[in-house]
């Protein structure tokens, strides 16, 4: 007896159930996990509402017009309606995703403005990554997972939108940029097979770690970045500059800020050197570019000129498209507007770089004019200053101010920009 009761005594009292901590784990999970639908689901519920209301209607015009069955497949068109969210850029990519790469520059003889023949080596490989490692898992083909990684990474951008606008000004701004993400003018191609939806949801998500001091986290994804689009430069260089302020400041510690300003830039360097060494010519990447698709820096003369040329009613220029053109011009003249509004918020310095230098690369390379609206799209936290001007309306205001934006987009950002002029 005393032998059982001196061995009960030394058990402690609050002893748990083998499986607690397991259980417990569990719930705080699923607590978690609660929380985070109820934080988001406003946001993500609201931008694929006018997601799936755009695409509708762009769905549709292909229908009316039936335009797409007149052109090429990869330009516009295409067997049915759908399949024209996988051509241009789309085709690129799933190409890419089922044979790899193959960089060569070949000279191409004849043409005023292109002196090679077009190469995959021009598109970057992340994007085509994940659609491989998709298609793996679920056996969907190559447009199938371009379109799931597409729309997936929409709404991890809208999610990333969201959290930034919320910090900054509330819930309801975080909804309202959210909503502007999926009806800017170039948001057609958020789902399609086009590489935009991620480069936007890892943007998003970097900045927001900038602005919450997690360097490491920050510095993977804009590495990241590098891989997915050549204009992480942007994110590249506004990442780097907000951990060396950090750095100076003293407010982070040192390995962190720096680790992360060391990192940043690796992806990007990575495949440029890596296309450089294929094509036995370390400037290859950006002889393609020019040579194939001429795209190159110019300081922004070949947009003053378009500019001026569209609003006078001249055609005549490269690539012209008065559709997506003069939806570009209307973008270009909101621009300042948009800033304005951004900068009363007094957003944090990685906001400020990043968008600065998106709208700076966007504006001064030569390309075709019309796309200005696409090459916008990556600059969102124009989308939180117009959110924290609008937040202060209404419900039913905002539902009646969004309303037409949303039917609306499926023809200025879906049917002008993949049929009426080349995304």
């Amino acid at each position: 007896m005393s032998t059982a009761s001196s061995t009960s005594s030394t058990e402690p009292a609050s002893a748990e159930p083998p499986g607690a901590d397991e259980r417990s784990g569990g719930a705080e999970l699923q607590s978690r996990f609660a929380a985070a639908v109820d934080r988001f689901a406003p946001a993500l519920g609201a931008y694929a509402v006018v997601k799936a209301t755009g695409l509708t209607v762009f769905m549709l015009l292909l229908s009316h017009t039936g335009d797409f069955l007149k052109k090429e497949v990869g330009r516009g068109g295409g067997a049915r309606p759908w399949d024209v969210l996988g051509t241009w850029d789309g085709i690129w990519y799933q190409r890419i995703a089922e044979n790899g790469y193959d960089p060569q520059l070949i000279p191409l003889h004849g043409y005023p403005l292109a002196t090679y023949y077009e190469n995959s080596a021009a598109f970057f490989p992340l994007y085509p990554w994940l659609m491989r490692l998709v298609g793996s898992v679920t056996g969907l083909g190559p447009y199938g997972s371009g379109i799931a990684v597409s729309v997936i990474a929409s709404f991890v951008a809208a999610a990333g939108i969201f959290a930034i606008a919320e910090r900054l000004g509330g819930f309801r701004a975080g909804v309202i940029a959210a909503v502007i993400w999926g009806l800017f003018p170039g948001s057609g191609v958020e789902w399609a097979v086009y590489s935009d939806s991620l480069f936007v949801a890892i943007s998003a998500w970097a900045c927001y770690c900038v602005m919450t001091h997690r360097w490491l986290t920050a510095g993977v994804l804009a590495l990241a970045a590098g891989l997915n689009r050549p204009t992480a430069a942007a994110l590249i260089a506004a990442v780097s500059i907000a951990a060396l302020v950090a750095l100076v400041r003293r407010t982070d510690g040192t390995a962190r800020p720096l680790t992360a300003m060391l990192i940043t830039p690796w992806g990007l360097l990575w495949y440029v050197a890596w296309v450089g060494y294929r094509m036995d010519d370390w400037g290859g990447y950006f002889k393609l570019q020019r040579g194939a698709w001429n795209r190159y820096f110019d300081w922004g003369a070949s947009t003053s000129r378009t500019f001026l040329d569209v609003i006078t009613g001249h055609w005549d220029f490269w690539q012209s498209n008065p559709a997506p053109d003069l939806i570009a011009v209307a973008l270009l003249i909101a621009l300042p507007g948009l800033l304005v509004l951004l900068f009363r918020a007094r957003p944090p310095l990685v906001l400020v770089v990043f968008t600065l230098l998106t709208v700076f690369t966007a504006l001064s390379s030569n390309q075709i004019f019309g796309n200005i609206s696409r090459y916008l799209l990556p600059a969102f936290p124009l989308f939180i200053g117009l959110a924290l001007a609008l937040r202060r309306l209404r419900l039913p205001t905002l539902a009646g101010l969004f309303a037409m934006p949303a039917v609306a987009a499926g023809w200025y950002a879906g049917y002008a920009l993949f049929e009426m002029g080349i995304p």
